[in-house]
Order: structure tokens, then C-alpha cells, then sequence
């Protein structure tokens, strides 16, 4: 680094192990949910036809493609957590909302009075 540059030192991109394995969660939940959709559709299909057993299926079809879904959505989040673009809102945080029974608090007032920040 030359001398008055501002600039810090650049650092590589380093394979992050936790966020890969998020990334293939995701991958085979939502595969694996298109998958039950497509099945249950085929289910529903026999279903109306007049094959009995196949409502069995299209309910545990539906019921597993829900599931996928909310797991694939789930896994997202931590995914988009890990990566550092969104932060757990802590009780007494400023982004937390206020627990039940807490009275409402009125923000700060500007320094120099209400007419000073005009």
C-alpha cells in the first residue's frame, strides 16, 4: 500500500462452509417441494377419476410440499442472516418493538427546543 493512501488492505473472498451448506438446504427443499407439488397435482388427477387411494396420497403429498416449503423458507433466513443483511432484534434494542405492558415512550426531543430544528 502507498503512503497516504486512505484505501485498507483488500482480503480474498474465503469459502464460508456454513453458508453453503444453508445454500444446498435451500436447493433441495425447494426441488424436493416442486417435486410434492407436481405429485399431489398427478394425485388429484387419479383422485377425480375415481381412484380412492390416491386421496391418501395427494393429502400426504400436499402436507410434505407445505413442509419443504416452510423449511426451504426457514433455511433462507439463516442463510440471509449468516451473509450479515439482517440482525436479530435483542429485547431493549432500539429495533426491538416493546414488550406487552410497556407504556409507550415518546422519542427524543432535539437539542435547543421544538422551534431549534426548523
Amino acid at each position: 500500500m502507498t503512503p497516504g493512501k486512505r484505501a485498507g488492505a483488500r482480503t480474498r473472498p474465503r469459502l464460508r462452509p456454513r453458508l453453503l451448506l444453508l445454500a444446498l438446504g435451500v436447493t433441495a427443499a425447494v426441488v424436493a417441494w416442486g417435486y410434492l407439488v407436481s405429485a399431489a397435482i398427478d394425485f388429484g388427477t387419479r383422485a377425480r377419476a375415481g381412484d380412492g387411494a390416491a386421496w391418501g396420497f395427494l393429502v400426504l403429498a400436499a402436507v410434505g410440499a407445505v413442509m419443504c416449503l416452510f423449511l426451504g423458507l426457514a433455511l433462507a433466513v439463516r442463510a440471509v442472516r449468516t451473509l450479515g443483511s439482517t440482525r436479530v432484534a435483542t429485547p431493549g434494542s432500539p429495533t426491538a418493538p416493546p414488550g406487552p405492558g410497556t407504556p409507550p415512550t415518546e422519542p427524543p426531543r432535539p437539542p435547543g427546543g421544538r422551534r431549534a430544528a426548523r
